[in-house]
Formats: structure tokens, C-alpha cells, sequence
């Protein structure tokens, strides 16, 4: 179990099911789940999870804040529901795994929880994606989550 676990997530089904392993592995009493999410510019049209709905290739930095914090909000009833007691939002700007393994590093993060693959796949392929990244460059254990 683990007192602190932070869980980025995008509106992916992959960062879904992350969430839902991390909230198993919390020491429920006291222990805080921290959500992070980083608003990203996407090569394509997608669809995010959680209901938020569809997001376009073109929308500006202030729209994609907007959804992140509806998608955070969602992320935090579903981890309500999966029985996390205190629970930290995360809604900041910059490089993924940069931005994720600062966070982690801020708050004295015991475990990383993320998704094997998020909403930029098609980027991943070329430089590398965002969990192999945090991976090799976090100081605190990642757990990768495939759906």
C-alpha cells in the first residue's frame, strides 16, 4: 500500500484503468491520490473518456484547460467511487513527463500510477512515449498500466 500515488491522466482508456489500479493500491486512511493532468496540443481529433466528449485538433490552450479541469473533476468522482478518501488535482502546463516527474518529485510522490498509452500515441511513436520516459527518469517507482 501506499500513501501517496500520483496518477496523470488525459481522458485515455488507458490512464482510466490507471486510475483504477491506483486507487487499489492506497492506504486508505491516510493516504492522498494526486490527479495530474497536462493540457497537450494533439495531432488529431480525439475523443476523451469520462463523457467530456470530443476535442479538436485546433482547439486553443484556454479550451483544453477548460476540459482538463472537467476531466480532472471526473477523474476525482471515479476515484471517490473507488473508495479514495483525500484527493489532489494537478492542472499545469509543459512537457509530459517532465511536468509529471516534477510533480512527482514536488509532493514526495511513493509510486507513479499511468497508462501504457495515452491520448498523443502517434507522437509516442516517433520520440518516445510519455511512460517510457517518466520510467527511466522518475526516483520513485512507475507503474505502467496496460488496458
Amino acid at each position: 500500500m501506499y500513501a501517496r500515488i500520483l496518477v496523470p491522466v488525459d481522458g485515455s482508456e488507458s490512464a482510466k484503468q490507471a486510475l483504477k489500479v491506483a486507487c487499489k493500491l492506497l492506504d486508505r486512511e491516510g493516504s492522498t491520490l494526486y490527479l495530474l493532468h497536462v493540457p497537450e496540443t494533439l495531432a488529431y481529433t480525439t475523443t476523451l473518456v469520462w463523457g467530456i466528449g470530443a476535442i479538436d485538433a485546433g482547439t486553443t490552450l484556454a479550451e483544453r484547460e477548460k476540459v482538463g479541469e472537467q476531466l480532472l473533476a471526473q477523474a476525482v468522482s471515479s476515484a471517490q467511487a473507488e473508495g479514495a478518501k483525500h484527493i489532489e488535482e494537478l492542472l499545469t502546463q509543459g512537457d509530459p513527463a517532465r511536468i509529471i516527474i516534477e510533480a512527482a518529485n514536488a509532493n514526495n510522490i511513493d509510486t507513479i500510477v499511468m497508462g501504457s498509452r495515452g491520448l498523443s500515441d502517434l507522437a509516442g511513436v516517433v520520440i518516445g512515449s510519455v511512460s517510457h520516459k517518466v520510467g527511466h527518469s522518475a526516483k520513485c517507482p512507475v507503474i505502467t498500466v496496460s488496458q
